[in-house]
């Protein structure tokens, strides 16, 4: 039964991310982001869209209160364009109220950190994972693209203020069986 349970837990956990990080990787669909304000910065090659964000790319969405994507220059020669710089996502942050959903699957949490080279995808600050009526949570969830792996952390147990720890920061996991 414990096996059962981790075996699905693992799946749970790394579909969703198998899925959601369609968004930030290069795909052929279109991203389509719409918000209150954006800004961009060539210096730091940024761009941060901010007031109630969503974006879009097939049918994984992101929503959040402000979402900053960086990205890097890269040369891509080809026979007709040269010296043509194809911008590529290096890392996004989505912060404030953070949804990424797609068909029966939901992610929540404070923050959201993809890191390409790094090839992980953070959900932090009550972080929490649905597929359908089943549900992980933790401080934070993190998925390592390219491992198939995932870890739900805690938070930190601090004391009550007389040097006991306070029961704090639990994994917590739901599972319906038909």
């Amino acid at each position: 039964m414990k096996s059962d349970v981790s075996r699905y837990f693992c799946i749970l956990v790394s579909l969703f991310f198998l899925l959601c990080c369609n968004f930030a990787m290069a795909k052929e669909e279109p991203i389509s982001i719409t918000a209150d304000r954006m800004s961009a910065t060539e210096k730091s090659n940024s761009v941060t869209f901010s007031g109630n964000v969503d974006a879009k790319q097939g049918d994984v969405r992101i929503q959040a209160d402000k979402m900053e994507v960086f990205y890097t220059q890269k040369k891509k020669s080809s026979a007709a364009k040269k010296d043509a710089a194809k911008q590529q996502v290096e890392r996004m942050v989505c912060t404030g109220k953070v949804e990424i959903s797609r068909a029966n699957w939901l992610g929540t949490a404070d923050r959201l950190d993809y890191l390409e080279r790094k090839r992980k995808v953070i959900l932090s600050g009550n972080a929490r994972v649905w597929q359908d009526k089943n549900m992980v949570t933790g401080n934070k969830i993190v998925y390592y693209l390219d491992e198939g792996r995932s870890e739900i952390v805690t938070g930190s147990s601090p004391t009550d203020g007389k040097g006991k720890k306070k029961q704090e920061g639990r994994v917590q996991m739901t599972i319906l069986q038909n």
